[in-house]
């Protein structure tokens, strides 16, 4: 059972629309009812059983806030559902799984060494790759109007998983 979900993103408005922010962009807009308050160095709001937070530290420094809000309320790292970008998923694309491979995610990173276990549930939002450039510059370069519809489209499919946080690996698709 899910009794914490950690959004992954940066602060600040210079990366408020980018895709590294794709985790604070869905609970910006499936969660935006929520009385969010600072604790655990980062944003917190509960509602029924579940805990949110979001990360004030920064991507790289995610796990301070999840570890903190973990240890304080005791859940084991399979109660977590960590909410972050993925650029091996497609845009409009998200999966849903247990651990899995950190692919170069350093809030992840971050996450797996302050917990000391990699077994909590992901939810991965696909931002796609980019053919060429740089990858740091893609993942803290906005997303395009078309990219924000079509995350926007997958934001409301991911309505679902929420409501019922399945228990097995699903993708989930446009």
């Amino acid at each position: 059972m899910i009794k914490l979900v950690a959004f992954l993103g940066n602060p600040t408005k210079e990366y408020e629309k980018t895709r590294h922010n794709a985790g604070f962009i869905v609970a910006d807009e499936l969660f935006s009812h929520l009385q969010w308050s600072v604790k655990f160095h980062g944003a917190f709001a509960k509602e029924g059983g579940v805990m949110y937070v979001k990360p004030l530290t920064y991507m790289n420094a995610s796990g301070t806030c999840v570890s903190e809000a973990a240890s304080f309320f005791r859940i084991r790292p399979e109660e977590i559902l960590v909410v972050h970008d993925d650029l091996e998923l497609p845009l409009g694309c998200a999966r849903y799984q247990q651990g899995g491979g950190l692919q170069g995610h350093n809030g992840l990173r971050s996450i797996r060494e302050r917990m000391g276990s990699d077994r909590f549930w992901r939810l991965r939002i696909g931002i796609g790759r980019p053919v060429h450039g740089d990858v740091r510059v893609f993942v803290t370069s906005p997303f395009t109007k078309e990219e924000t519809v079509k995350l926007n489209q997958l934001t409301v499919r991911l309505k679902s998983v929420f409501s019922s946080f399945p228990t097995v690996q699903t993708d989930i698709k446009l």
